[in-house]
């Protein structure tokens, strides 16, 4: 049942200024590179924020009393005390270095985003159960570990599965390179598509058939091991025959651009909006669900309807049920296909687990007239409606925002996409083509080695947590205001938020890039370890190739120097002391990570 707008004495915003952190103030204080993406989010949503606090986060002001967070790298004594070893520790290194075939750090600070999202996502989570009458939350800590764990937990799931993977992981994959000399990332959805491109570049057929599956796997395994024959029959063609042969063949084709392209076109906007919809109605006192709001359950009594698929709108309502609300799916005839993406557990496909246990679904045919009358039965009653269709297929069934106001004027109606109408001629908003465009490429790697997308899927995992984000600001500015929300998040929202302080170098004139061997962990003889960014460089004055790894550790520990051991087998993370939340089981036997956030 959707929650009264109003269930406490909120004071009324006028809707053309109303942002839903008006007249609340912020003194923030923590490491600088975790709080970063905190103050840049809560300015833009209204509040008024001071750095330099006593090393938490406080939030308050208007009619609110205090929500505090705090933000760390690990626990005490872990040896995680920065993106490198935060990194190093919770799989990212050993994921995003699967095409190399080797543990690589993403050279962005992709952990320390993650995490300041996630951060901003639990003030405003507190915000909101006090706006609906709940107690005040108590203190939401959120470590750059834990985060790590929530970025790779479909990898760790998959690690975990009665089943190996569908695709052997090796190294391989994209960008591919035309004969003058343009790389590009190559994307569709379709077999016949992905034939018919490399058919109009006269590719040998058996190459043909035995890439379309590590393509299609690539989301799953971040790797992509093509028959190089692929990568030879592109730098046989002009990048305009290459094009010529996308167009053809309906697959689509986009250059890698640079971080100063990027920069020289970057508007500035803000990674979600949020727009108030349809008229509002009345607080009522009595709501239920206003009143099942707790601390620790902020969402508890409201409900949520995701039409997701893949990762960026399920991860976004895997985040509001873990804060409490109730969320149900909306899937086709027969189930969501992909619960049977191997590998499995139980049955059930460990990857789709990781983001929909618990949930509760409802299968609707969205192209029957009388089952779109079910579910805009079942958007009366709830609180929001999330989806990351197609651009435009919610208009053509009548079930965009305007549309659903009619049957519910309190929605928060939620679209996380890709490009958010903001880019002309953006290519297919998918993680790859997102990175591609807007120079993720660039960034993940450091100066001397060539762009190329990440396979870890970077964008739609921080897409799915802009667009809890987005959602949360959306319920609070209903309370607010009184008025239903329209709220919109993208990949590229995503892609601004982890590029910004190497957007900012690029328009200075500034190396947007990282050196040379940047988050490169080095070898020992039986493992990897990695120096902290601020060892690296003396880190690498010594030879520890022909040590074991506790050795080299205590080498380098000895000298002063912070070094961790790179994780390459992510089933050992449920054993490793290093982390500062278990890893359990869920009750079909998959990997289950821990709670993004920790509460005192």
């Amino acid at each position: 049942m959707a929650s009264s707008p109003t269930a406490h004495t909120a004071v009324r915003r006028p809707l053309d200024t109303a942002r839903p952190l008006d007249a609340l103030r912020c003194d923030i204080g923590g490491p600088e590179p975790l709080t970063r993406v905190v103050a840049d989010h809560l300015r833009r949503l209204g509040a008024t924020v001071r750095d330099g606090g006593p090393g938490g986060i406080v939030l308050d002001g208007g009619e609110f009393t205090p929500v505090m967070a705090r933000t760390a790298w690990g626990s005490a004594g872990s040896g995680i005390e920065d993106e490198a070893t935060a990194q190093a520790v919770t799989g990212v290194m050993a994921v995003h270095g699967r095409r190399h075939g080797a543990p690589r750090g993403l050279a962005v600070d992709y952990l320390a985003t993650a995490t300041g999202v996630l951060t901003v996502q639990g003030l405003l989570a507190g915000l909101v159960g006090q706006a609906r009458g709940g107690p005040p939350a108590r203190v939401r800590t959120t470590t750059a570990d834990t985060t790590g764990l929530l970025t790779v937990s479909q990898y760790l799931a998959a690690a975990g599965a009665d089943e190996p993977e569908a695709v052997e992981p090796a190294p391989g994959g994209p960008p591919f390179t035309s004969a003058d000399g343009v790389l590009f990332e190559l994307e569709t959805l379709d077999p016949g598509a992905w034939a018919a491109f490399w058919r109009a570049l006269e590719a040998p057929s058996d190459a043909i058939r035995a890439g379309w599956r590590p393509f299609q796997f690539r989301y799953a395994t971040a790797c992509a091991p093509f028959p190089v024959d692929l990568h030879e029959v592109t730098r046989r063609h002009p990048w305009a025959r290459i094009r010529q042969a996308a167009a053809r063949s309906e697959a689509e084709v986009c250059r890698l651009r640079t971080l100063a392209e990027r920069a020289a076109e970057d508007d500035a906007a803000d990674p979600w909006s949020l727009r108030a919809l349809g008229t509002g109605r009345p607080a009522t006192a009595g709501d239920r669900s206003a009143s099942a709001a707790t601390g620790d359950r902020p969402l508890a009594g409201l409900t949520v309807l995701e039409a997701g698929r893949r990762i960026q709108a399920p991860l976004a309502a895997h985040l509001l049920g873990l804060l409490g609300a109730r969320v149900i799916r909306i899937e086709p005839p027969g189930g969501d296909p992909l619960r049977g993406m191997p590998p499995a557990c139980d049955g059930i496909s460990a990857r789709w687990l990781a983001l929909n246990r618990g949930k509760e679904a409802v299968e609707i045919d969205i192209k029957a007239p009388g089952d779109r009358k079910r579910l805009r039965e079942l958007i009366a009653d709830a609180d929001v409606f999330l989806h990351n269709w197609a651009p435009g297929k919610a208009a053509e069934l009548h079930l965009d925002a305007e549309h659903l106001t009619t049957v519910n004027p309190s929605l928060v109606y939620a679209y996380t996409g890709g490009w958010a109408d903001r880019i002309d001629g953006a290519p297919m908003g998918t993680d790859f083509m997102v990175q591609a465009r807007t120079g993720v490429g660039e960034a993940a790697h450091p100066a001397g080695e060539p762009p190329a997308p990440s396979l870890m899927t970077l964008l739609d995992v921080l897409g799915g947590l802009h667009g809890t984000e987005a959602v949360l600001a959306g319920l609070l500015l209903r309370e607010r205001t009184g008025h239903g929300i329209r709220v919109e998040s993208s990949l590229l929202g995503a892609a601004d938020t982890l590029l910004a302080p190497a957007l900012r170098r690029a328009a200075t004139g500034a190396d947007p890039r990282r050196p040379a061997g940047f988050r490169h962990p080095l070898r020992t003889s039986d493992g990897w370890i990695a120096p902290s960014d601020a060892a690296a460089a003396a880190a690498a004055a010594y030879d520890v190739t022909g040590m074991c790894t506790e050795d080299a550790l205590d080498q380098l520990r000895g000298h002063g120097l912070t070094a961790t051991a790179v994780t390459t087998d992510l089933s050992a993370l449920h054993h490793d002391p290093r982390l500062s939340g278990p890893i359990g089981r869920d009750a079909h036997g998959a990997p289950a990570v821990p709670d993004p956030w920790s509460l005192a």
